[in-house]
């Protein structure tokens, strides 16, 4: 992303952020993306506090859309990225063991920031750094995830 539109995007995102409230959510279940006999993302499921994350991944929707980021069109599916495959093929005995675990528990987790990534692709995997971020409630001038203030 280009560092003159970053304030733009880091100022959208505190704006989404402030009108979300800290929440909880539950994780149970595997499952993969497009599909468990060929995965190409593995994920963990969101049981509780769904809707309050669809509601904030709403909110970020709006408010990038307001800087001429397309809308999103997919539907939202609440979900933890576990992993990614570099290449999708079938593989029966991953399936298996996601169908095994296709119910199990695995915590609870509180969410409370909103944080923009940058992802780096690289040959031994992704790398993930945050750009920056705001905590969920907050008023649109506190500080920044690095203790700044926020440009009004």
């Amino acid at each position: 992303m280009e560092a003159a539109r970053l304030g733009d995007v880091l100022a959208a995102l505190r704006q989404a952020a402030a009108g979300a409230v800290p929440f909880e959510l539950a994780i149970r279940g595997l499952g993969a993306f497009p599909s468990v006999t060929r995965p190409r993302v593995i994920w963990a499921g969101v049981v509780e506090g769904a809707a309050a994350v669809a509601e904030l991944a709403a909110r970020v929707d709006v408010a990038l859309a307001g800087l001429g980021f397309p809308r999103e069109t997919r539907p939202f599916a609440g979900h933890v990225t576990l992993g990614r495959a570099r290449a999708p093929r079938r593989d029966a005995g991953l399936a298996e063991a996601l169908g095994v675990a296709a119910t199990r528990d695995f915590g609870r987790v509180r969410v409370a920031r909103l944080s923009l990534m940058r992802s780096d692709l690289a040959p031994r995997g992704a790398r993930y750094t945050e750009l920056g971020g705001a905590p969920l409630g907050a008023a649109s001038d506190s500080p920044d995830i690095d203790g700044t203030p926020s440009p009004s």
